[in-house]
């Protein structure tokens, strides 16, 4: 298992793609307000490089949707229709304000990776399956339904005003804002030294025998020997022996790997390699890893043009928190609550305070 080899869990950049029906059909945004600023997002880290995958994972089959002759299909508005189920249309439109209400990161993530966006519309079709089940069945006009639908509404409401009333100006940060930002925190953007790698992996289970412990230690020692044979291809005997786990014949290839998620164990022995060396057989509690250099690339701290971006997001996010704080504070500084503790603790069934 090629990921054996590396240290702790590597970061995954996830999106969110859930949408709300509503938003799409004209009904309140069922969006929960935020009563108490969100967190100040952490510092930038910077992304290290992922081992390349055993094998290929299957992606999870999406529901279809009915898309033919959707391409020239018009909207009632006259916009171009992107997709069609049942008897509603999105628009092209209606698709572009989606993205146009992410956030920077979610909108940065779409333009990376676009069946992200495939998979929102096909959300957003289902979601309208679900919409015309609800009209159909008068399923909203429930009393107690009905009320939990005003809440969400107001919570909605709510929190647009508040992302309103707290969005940073237009020009900040500044240049010399964002100098003295990254002057600061330089630690933070240093990318650590990197290995390209490449591996031939012979499994050994955690309670195998001593049959097969012999086995697969001679399977390493003819590996060995092979390898030393003049204009010995160590790619071409990765593939040679891959076994069911790494069969995608990639020539054993992990790919660029960081300094810090590599094992202890093999990391000692890869920082003692020059270029294009293969390292000693290493046993690990998954079995034998022989591990090839193939080139390295230093340490080295990214300039501030190339996390212009990133900072600039990451500011404006803290500048936000903090105006909704202020903003916040003073509203209540100047609308100061009072609460009948003695009477809510008897509305939860709760121990009544003492008396004071």
């Amino acid at each position: 298992m090629k990921r054996s080899l590396f240290r702790g869990a590597l970061p995954i950049r996830s999106v969110r793609v859930s949408l709300m029906a509503t938003a799409l059909a004209g009904l309140p945004l069922a969006v929960a307000a935020q009563t108490a600023p969100p967190p100040a997002p952490q510092r930038p880290v910077q992304a290290v490089a992922k081992p390349k995958p055993v094998a290929p994972v299957a992606a999870a089959p999406q529901p279809a949707a009915t898309t033919q002759g959707a391409a020239t299909a018009k909207s009632g508005a006259g916009d171009d229709v992107i997709a069609r189920v049942g008897s509603t249309n999105i628009s092209a439109d209606q698709i572009r304000a989606y993205v146009a209400a992410l956030g920077p990161r979610e909108r940065a993530a779409f333009g990376q990776d676009p069946n992200l966006l495939g998979q929102a519309v096909r959300l957003m079709l289902a979601n309208r399956l679900v919409l015309q089940e609800i009209t159909a069945k008068k399923w909203d006009q429930q009393a107690a339904i009905a009320e939990q639908l005003e809440r969400v509404r107001e919570s909605a409401v709510v929190e647009l005003y508040l992302q309103q009333v707290s969005t940073p100006p237009a020009g900040f940060p500044s240049e010399d804002e964002l100098q003295k930002v990254y002057d600061a925190n330089r630690a933070s953007f240093l990318t650590p030294r990197q290995f390209e790698l490449a591996q031939i992996f012979v499994p050994v289970a955690k309670d195998a025998d001593k049959a097969a412990e012999d086995t697969a230690k001679k399977a390493v020692e003819d590996i060995q020997r092979k390898l030393k044979a003049p204009g010995a291809d160590f790619a071409a005997l990765a593939n040679e022996t891959s076994d069911a786990r790494n069969a995608d014949k990639t020539g054993g290839a992990l790919g660029w790997v960081a300094e810090n998620q590599i094992r202890p164990e093999i990391r000692s022995q890869v920082m003692a390699l020059a270029k294009s060396a293969i390292a000693e057989p290493i046993k690990l509690d998954d079995g034998w890893h022989i591990i090839k250099l193939t080139d390295t690339k230093a340490s080295y701290t990214k300039t501030l043009p190339e996390v212009r971006e990133l900072l600039t997001q990451q500011m404006r996010s803290e500048r936000a928190a903090a105006l909704r704080r202020a903003y916040l504070a003073e509203l209540l500084k100047q609308n100061p609550p009072v609460i009948n503790e003695l009477a809510l603790s008897g509305l939860i069934g709760g121990p009544a305070p003492a008396a004071r």
